[in-house]
């Protein structure tokens, strides 16, 4: 019997290197050629028939939640509320009940990315016996602002370096796992509930990470910089950049166009302060 594809996209950082602009709307919320980056990670993974896709909601939760209940994915999500943020791997553990039976595709739905959601689950499948979770790895061009890893010749992790002057190497972490349930027995452990994926949970892991290489596409568009470059960079390839049909419009153009008008003076101001 095929096991159900779950997801889990953490959507609710507050984006704060990118204010002005996400103090108008969240990060997950920013477009790219006119398509929020949550509307492009939903239809990515509705067409890789996901049945279940959880999004946690915290900063401008009500304009994601809006978006969500507007779009084509809505039967698809399942929106969950953070009072107080989790961190990466408390958001994870808070939605273990959500998310149990398999293994689980868990993601920063703030980077910009291209991948076949299937290859990846395909490449855990056929990960080393001993490796609990998959690590996507990207190029980075960037090494030094980035979460360098080192791999044996069977594609296993066996070290990181975090943002580090002379890093030994250019692939770095993407921010998008599959997990299977042994991490959540380790997330448990912990016993606490705010929990960094990064600092607290992929350490212990070390030597049991298996790396899938996206060849595709993958950018953290965290900065304005970052954000100007993916709009250059990124191509659509059929996926609907720019379609005025995205709920996305309907939210910027609500009350005259309120919000569109503040975006576009916050986004003035995001790249006049960045020089």
């Amino acid at each position: 019997m095929a096991v159900e594809r779950k997801a889990l996209l953490v959507a609710a950082g507050m984006g704060s290197r990118l204010r002005p602009m996400t103090d108008v709307l969240p990060k997950c919320l920013i477009p790219i050629g006119g398509r929020p980056l949550l509307g492009i990670w939903l239809e990515r993974l509705q067409a890789a028939g996901f049945s279940k896709v959880v999004v946690n909601l915290h900063h401008h939760a009500d304009l994601v939640r809006e978006y969500v209940r507007r779009s084509p994915y809505a039967a698809l999500v399942t929106l969950t509320h953070e009072t107080e943020l989790l961190g990466t791997g408390g958001t994870l553990l808070a939605n273990r009940s959500l998310l149990a039976g398999g293994p689980l595709l868990f993601a920063h739905a703030d980077n910009l990315t291209r991948f076949d959601p299937g290859q990846l689950l395909a490449a855990h499948a056929g990960r080393p016996p001993l490796a609990a979770l998959t690590m996507m790895t990207f190029r980075t061009d960037a090494p030094r602002d980035s979460g360098i890893v080192e791999c044996d010749s069977s594609g296993i992790v066996i070290g990181f370096h975090e943002k580090v002057a002379a890093p030994p190497g250019d692939i770095a972490n993407a921010a998008v796992y599959v997990v299977e349930p042994e991490v959540f027995g380790f997330l448990e452990s912990l016993r606490k509930d705010r929990i960094d994926f990064s600092t607290e949970v992929l350490p212990h892991f070390l030597g049991r990470i298996f790396t899938f290489h996206n060849e595709k596409y993958h950018r953290d568009i965290g900065t304005p910089e970052r954000l100007a470059m993916a709009e250059r960079e990124y191509r659509f390839d059929g996926e609907g950049a720019g379609t005025t049909n995205d709920p996305w419009y309907g939210l910027m153009r609500e009350s005259g166009g309120l919000l569109a008008r503040e975006f576009a003076r916050a986004m003035e101001r995001t790249y006049a302060s960045a020089g």
